[in-house]
């Protein structure tokens, strides 16, 4: 327990301080930071005025493609058709609740049903890849109840022996969910945002890693891969994640697409239908230009926020890799998360590899799976990314890791320093341990630097990303 006595600080004066929000969830948090801290905020990206109706024109008018009204149509008789509809998990927040005006998966369903398509030949496939299954609140809560009690809302499980065959892919026996590949005509769904990974999230990831077999997802994930230095936030060439991916879903058949952009207060800025690639890389251009930040500086203390997408520590990790352009080599991460998952760590290969990680030191890793003894493990790909964060600020007490919802002895077994060590164990609320936090980094770090310590909030937590020199 974090105590008085040897506490670089419990309070401070925060006389002339600013407020500010982070998103924590469904809800925000508001803490007080020095009014000198820079905000760095993605540029702004307007809501769309009426989004039922760019929904309705992005669907009638797709990207390179005929609209899927034809598609269909050019194969056989609608009623005879099947129809598969790939939707992403609970780890991002794309609109598809068909009671809200945003959303974009009604609109599809009806235009499906106009030309005599059957509810019962529509297959809705959720593209989990290897995440935790989804619980059926959180279905009711994403597609809303018409869409749950009409049509077949089911997980991906790529541990499923019932998985088909699509062929050999860079000497990868890839297999898809069977239920999507056995469908007349193939869509896929999704959000485009910045991917620490992949470059960006959405269109072909909805395929791979979203409905393949574990196997395709640990090639996608390999240490190779993630080592590659254009397997990261914003890049999509050179970047072998995104073309493997690609390979993947065009070797699966991609029919029609739908995916969507939004600003950081979570509003439908962009609707992208129509070909594969066409429509992506558009959705792509539009991400870019809301979510690079302009940098030029790098700072003591940044402070970030998992998001809707830190359901887990094994998601926060996009969170603090993101941060890794604007931190100082020795600086002070301070990121907040929900993880409010009912496994709020991440599985059990997960728990395994963090500890590997953490008994490498930052930077080690990365060295230890890449050596000849090293037998690959599910998961080690988010530890690898941790590594590389870790590597940038030298030392795990450089992260400052603030949520009440995993349990104290759990979070202290991590890399980084528990955010339960600043305010104790009991009757613990998440923005009295963020201020904790931010007061205990300001005094840490005016012992190192001369003058104030720079400080930095990353508003828009893993959905922004710091560009230098742009």
């Amino acid at each position: 327990m974090f105590s008085k006595k040897n506490s670089p600080c419990f309070e401070m004066d925060t006389l002339g301080w600013k407020d500010v929000r982070l998103e924590h969830g469904k809800d925000f948090l508001v803490v007080r930071v020095p009014s000198y801290c820079d905000i760095l905020k993605m540029r702004g990206a307007a809501a769309l005025a009426n989004p039922q109706q760019e929904i309705e024109d992005a669907l009638s008018k797709p990207i390179e493609s005929p609209p899927v009204e034809n598609i269909i149509a050019s194969h056989k008789k609608p009623s005879e058709t099947s129809v598969a509809i790939a939707v992403s998990d609970d780890t991002r927040p794309v609109p598809y609740n068909g009671e809200r005006e945003d959303g974009i998966l009604l609109p599809l369903l009806r235009r499906l049903g106009r030309i005599g398509v059957k509810s019962r030949n529509i297959n809705i496939a959720v593209a989990t890849g290897t995440h935790l299954s989804t619980s059926q609140e959180w279905k009711k809560e994403a597609f809303g109840e018409f869409i749950n009690t009409r049509y077949k809302v089911l997980d991906h499980d790529s541990s499923s022996s019932e998985l088909s065959c699509l062929g050999s892919i860079d000497g990868v026996e890839v297999k898809i969910n069977r239920e999507f590949l056995k469908a007349d005509t193939h869509i896929i769904t999704g959000l485009v945002e910045p991917h620490f990974m992949a470059g960006f999230s959405g269109g072909r990831k909805a395929i791979c890693p979203g409905l393949v077999n574990s196997e395709t997802t640990h090639f996608f994930h390999s240490a190779e891969f993630m080592d590659n230095p254009n397997a990261t936030n914003l890049v999509l060439k050179g970047n072998p994640c995104h073309d493997f991916a690609s390979k993947v879903a065009r070797r699966a058949r991609v029919d029609f697409s739908v995916n969507v952009t939004l600003n950081g207060e979570g509003k439908l800025t962009g609707v992208f239908a129509g070909h594969l690639d066409r429509a992506y890389y558009e959705a792509v251009a539009k991400a870019k230009i809301q979510s690079a930040i302009p940098v030029k500086r790098e700072y003591d203390i940044v402070l970030t926020q998992g998001g809707s997408v830190a359901t887990n520590h094994y998601q926060a990790a996009k969170a603090a890799y993101g941060v890794i352009p604007v931190i100082k080599r020795g600086g002070i991460v301070i990121l907040a998360a929900h993880n409010s998952s009912e496994e709020p760590v991440g599985k059990d290969d997960y728990t395994k590899v963090m500890e590997t990680l953490a008994q490498a030191g930052p930077g080690g890793f990365t060295r230890v799976i890449k050596s000849s003894g090293w037998r690959f493990i599910p998961d080690q790909w988010q530890a690898q990314k941790w590594d590389q964060f870790f590597s940038k600020i030298g030392d795990f007490d450089g992260l400052i890791y603030c949520t009440t919802n995993i349990p104290p002895g759990d979070l202290k077994e991590l890399p980084g320093k528990s955010g339960y060590e600043l305010v104790g164990e009991k009757s613990v609320k998440i923005d009295e341990m963020l201020q904790k936090a931010i007061f205990y980094a300001i005094r840490k770090m005016e012992r190192r630097t001369t003058g104030k310590p720079s400080i930095a909030l990353m508003r828009e937590g893993p959905y922004a990303v710091p560009a230098k020199g742009d």
